[in-house]
């Protein structure tokens, strides 16, 4: 292993869960076996993508597919790289677990950067980059969903690059537009889904902080899909949005964000807009090159829902410090491990502590909608709105007992009256338990 390069991301995705099983090892220990197998993909493919610019000039990308148990997600970033995709298809296997969906686990992608590329260039990347993706994905092989920089236009553009290259029209993509097998619901799947867990959470710890009351102050990041249906359902509800963000700085809210507003950042968004250019709007505080956890003198929700690692331990202890009850992650490994150590420990010390839930437990709401998606589509079917919404609220109710009932179980902890169990090694328990016992029965290890 020492010969082997540094994958930061999916060392630390490996450590987290090595570090949560620990007790249910201890009472278990044929299941050492299984997590030295499940941390080995599949299989990995790295390819090159050729396409040319509106300039006729060829410009080349690398293309990855990480399957670590068959089922991909793509994105599109400049810094995507075999580390991050063996992190997020790593913790992919275990959400989707959780999920109680019959799905594997997987993520692909490409360093192609869509920002400032015309609806053409993006048009031809697609259909380069799915020339050689085709090979190996499939309604019953792999199914990729949008993640980063991969939008309704980016599936569009991949799902009819697959159809004329295979001539057939079949569900191998989720995220499709509603008029060609999309599922409603599936792009506020994600930022529902996390409310809709959040809500469990405040019901078994801090009813006081009910997302009903405008009281109820909710810091979130990011300002893309996941923050956006994030923000715009904690308003629906009722309580107070007072932070978004991107990659350049915060935008906090004196008084709450309006819905109108959202929807606003929502269409400056897709026109590769930021956030910097809304700093002048009354009732609103822009801070250049800072993230909101150290900017919210007050805050008891905080939703993590931009990037890996964008809480970091020193923007945690703020966030206890401001009197945070619950740390919500709409990314995927939204809080560095010393961020992590910081609730954790301040859930077992403190009656009445931060709880936190990772990102495999309470973002799972996407990839659920993506397997309602795909159950769809193999029966030729299209569900209503609220039949998807109750179906979504009912796997994130089932992903929370999972969760809870694990950690009580497994966390190795003796609970005093007022703690919570750790939600953070239920997810891990419960998911690696459910694909450790699919492999062996499938002969993968015994």
């Amino acid at each position: 292993m020492s010969n082997l390069p540094r994958e930061p991301e999916f060392e630390q995705a490996l450590n987290e869960l090595t570090m949560s099983l620990e007790p249910f090892l201890a009472a278990n220990p044929e299941y050492k076996k299984a997590l030295e197998v499940v941390q080995v993909p599949e299989r990995i493919v790295q390819f090159r993508v050729v396409w040319e610019d509106d300039q006729g000039r060829s410009q080349v990308n690398r293309g990855f597919r990480v399957q670590v148990s068959t089922m991909v997600v793509s994105d599109f970033h400049p810094s995507v790289n075999l580390s991050i995709l063996k992190f997020l298809g790593f913790e992919q296997t275990f959400k989707n677990a959780l999920t109680g969906l019959s799905m594997g686990g997987g993520k692909g992608g490409s360093d192609f950067d869509p920002k400032g590329k015309s609806d053409s260039e993006i048009r031809r990347f697609c259909n380069s980059f799915m020339i050689e993706l085709c090979r190996h994905i499939g309604s019953n092989t792999d199914v990729p969903a949008g993640d980063i920089g991969t939008g309704a236009r980016e599936i569009g553009y991949l799902f009819g690059a697959y159809k004329k290259l295979r001539n057939e029209f079949t569900g191998m993509l989720t995220g499709k537009g509603l008029n060609w097998g999309g599922s409603f619901i599936r792009p506020e799947a994600t930022g529902y889904g996390v409310i809709y867990y959040v809500e469990h959470m405040i019901a078994k710890s801090c009813p006081e902080y009910s997302l009903t009351l405008p009281s109820t102050l909710v810091a979130i990041s990011g300002s893309g899909n996941v923050a956006q249906y994030t923000a715009l359902k904690v308003i629906e509800l009722g309580a107070t949005v007072i932070s978004l963000s991107d990659s350049r700085g915060s935008l906090i809210a004196e008084t709450g964000y309006t819905a109108e507003f959202v929807h606003e950042i929502a269409q400056l968004k897709l026109k590769g807009g930021s956030l910097e250019s809304l700093a002048g709007t009354p009732g609103y505080t822009y801070h250049a090159g800072a993230r909101p956890w150290t900017l919210v003198p007050k805050c008891h929700i905080a939703l993590p829902g931009a990037t890996q690692n964008e809480v970091s331990k020193e923007e945690a202890e703020a966030l206890v410090a401001a009197g945070v009850r619950i740390v919500a992650e709409g990314s995927n490994m939204g809080c560095t491990e010393e961020a992590v150590h910081v609730f954790e420990e301040n859930r077992k010390t403190t009656a009445k502590g931060v709880w936190y839930a990772p990102g495999k437990a309470s973002n799972c709401g996407g990839v659920a909608v993506s397997g309602l998606e795909m159950a769809q589509n193999s029966q030729r079917l299209a569900w209503t709105t609220l039949e998807v919404d109750s179906k979504l609220k009912a796997i994130m109710t089932e992903c929370f007992n999972i969760c809870y009932g694990a950690g009580s179980k497994w966390s190795g902890e003796e609970l005093a009256d007022g703690h919570q169990p750790s939600l953070l090694a239920g997810a891990n328990v419960a998911g690696f338990i459910k694909v450790a016992d699919a492999m062996r029965e499938q002969g993968d290890w015994w």
